[in-house]
């Protein structure tokens, strides 16, 4: 395969065509934005008490049938428990009066038997409050919340293939087809089994837009313009999206009614089919020369540029050979991207376990959750812009690694924080929100620098696959907070500092072409880059170390 890059050198930097591309795609991942963390309200748990069925109690006993408990210092009305309502209703019978002729705390306690109360506050309706999903139950909201990272692992292990073998383009479109359905089907979900599955089916249709879109923005658009894409458009249009949620979440209070609305929006994205054009990338690598050959001869003329008679010359030559299909069994042929991608691998993970778990703890701060959802989102936008500026300049080894150290670091600190200093320990917590925000912006365009354009896809696919095994386990790690405060941040913070250490054997990509085939990957930094030539120095050296030698030699991937 020839240089892309130099083949259509004469389209520019910049443009109409290239800025054109760049908002239209960039508006697809909105979507995403808006469907990524609904469950924080949907399933999010309000305040609740036993329901206390009309048993003709006293005013004294009514109010004193729900026994008080301390949670974190503070005493408050249990949730899970009530005084037996029998006992309770033969006390208020007889005249007795709680607290002066009965001491409470000799009572026996009984579960909620009758259902519960719950506040309408701030939620009118959601998946808590209609299928009671509360103390026994209450371990089923983080697995509805794994569900939908469940069906990300799912969708990045097929998505990347289908990309790969159907086009960028049609993966886009129909998986935003897909996630609409999903979503709109889950609204009418009848029991919280229905609610679980159709999460799957949202996931997986969600991640493939976001990997497909991301992946088409980055090869149809410049060098230049790619880095702007991958870190200032992509994700801060998905934080337009995350950011714009709450505030519809608050003006609908009704969960079913918030999923139909959010399912809706899919609609305005039909007409982008006749304006977002496929990767000729992609084209060229399955041997589709002329028709990329029309997409850059358009881009030529919305940019008012002269394209060349033949813009693919060494391309044409060479016809459809380079037309294979690859999987993810290429991967593990070569040493070189077996190596590359298993610390990729690590990286994700680590990153979307501190992202994603930060980002599912804003329900558990004090304070308006529809505000704390909004902040949580804009103190993500400056990451972005400081992302897209640094990545311009700076190597991204030591960017993601500096980063990874803050995100880890700050976690680490936080169970110093006394509880007094509540303020303190919250403000450490947006830093390191900030830091995994960075991490994450970056590690994907990074990702998609190392692997060539034949596997850029499936590699980044995979990546994503572990990406979703960190994101899976994150309510789970955040769940353990309830048995030990500082063991999710002493986790999290852990992980992300070995992750950073390891981040330093990859190659760097800075004011690096994107490599187009597997031979014109770089090599991973380190002992991982594969044994280095022996010099023989001594005299009279035996035919069998020279044996051995060359064996060594053979062993290196090239």
């Amino acid at each position: 395969m020839g240089d892309y890059d130099e083949e259509t050198a004469f389209l520019g930097q910049t443009g109409p065509y290239f800025w054109t591309t760049f908002f239209l795609l960039n508006t697809v991942f909105v979507s995403t934005g808006f469907n990524g963390l609904y469950m924080v309200f949907v399933g999010a748990t309000p305040k609740h008490h036993c329901l206390i069925p009309d048993i003709n109690l006293t005013e004294e006993w009514g109010n004193a049938v729900i026994p008080f408990t301390e949670v974190d210092g503070v005493v408050v009305h249990s949730q899970c428990s009530r005084y037996r309502l029998d006992v309770v209703r033969n006390l208020s019978a007889e005249g007795y009066v709680p607290g002066r002729d009965v001491n409470l705390t000799s009572l026996e306690q009984e579960r909620c038997l009758d259902g519960w109360n719950y506040s309408k506050e701030i939620y009118h309706s959601n998946i808590v409050t209609e299928w009671d999903l509360v103390c026994d139950d209450q371990w089923r909201v983080p697995f509805a919340s794994s569900t939908l990272f469940v069906g990300y692992l799912l969708g990045s292990l097929i998505s990347g293939q289908l990309s790969d073998r159907y086009g960028r383009k049609k993966v886009v479109f129909i998986s935003l087809a897909a996630q609409c359905v999903s979503v709109l089907v889950q609204s009418f979900s009848h029991s919280w089994r229905m609610f679980c599955v159709m999460f799957l089916f949202v996931g997986a249709s969600q991640i493939s837009i976001y990997i497909s879109a991301f992946v088409l923005g980055t090869e149809v658009l410049s060098k230049p313009m790619r880095v702007l894409f991958t870190t200032m458009g992509a994700f801060l249009f998905y934080c337009i999206g995350y950011m714009t949620l709450p505030w519809i979440a608050y003006g609908i209070r009704e969960w079913r009614t918030l999923l139909v609305v959010l399912s809706t929006t899919a609609v305005v994205y039909i007409p982008l089919w006749w304006f977002i054009p496929e990767s000729p990338r992609w084209l060229i690598t399955q041997g589709r020369v002329k028709e990329a050959e029309v997409i850059v001869r358009i881009a030529a003329r919305k940019n008012r540029v002269e394209a060349p008679t033949v813009i693919f010359r060494t391309l044409e030559l060479q016809g459809p050979s380079n037309s294979r299909t690859y999987t993810m069994l290429d991967i593990l042929k070569s040493k070189k991207i077996r190596w590359i991608t298993l610390m990729c691998l690590l990286l994700w993970m680590a990153i979307n376990v501190g992202y994603f778990g930060l980002s599912l703890n804003t329900s558990n701060l004090s304070g308006n959750p529809y505000m704390n959802c909004f902040l949580s989102a804009a103190a993500e936008v400056p990451a972005y812009v400081v992302s897209t500026w640094l990545l311009k300049k700076c190597p991204r080894r030591a960017l993601l690694s500096s980063f990874l150290v803050l995100g880890g670091g700050v976690l680490l600190l936080i169970q110093f924080i006394p509880e007094t200093f509540h303020q303190v320990a919250v403000a450490l917590e947006m830093t390191g929100k900030f830091g995994f925000t960075m991490a994450f912006s970056m590690v994907y365009i990074y990702t998609a620098e190392l692997y060539p354009t034949v596997l850029r896809n499936v590699g980044m696919g995979m990546c994503s696959s572990a990406a979703r095994i960190g994101s899976i386990t994150a309510p789970y790690v955040i769940y353990l907070g309830t048995y030990n405060k500082a063991l999710p941040y002493i986790l999290m913070g852990s992980l992300t500092i070995a992750s950073s250490i390891v981040n330093w054997f990859l190659p760097e990509t800075l004011n690096k072409d994107l490599p187009e085939t597997v031979e014109q990957m770089q090599e991973c930094q380190g002992l991982c880059s594969g044994l280095k030539k022996k010099k023989y120095v001594e005299n009279g050296s035996s035919l069998q170390s020279q044996q051995e030698f060359k064996s060594d030699l053979s062993t290196i991937s090239v």
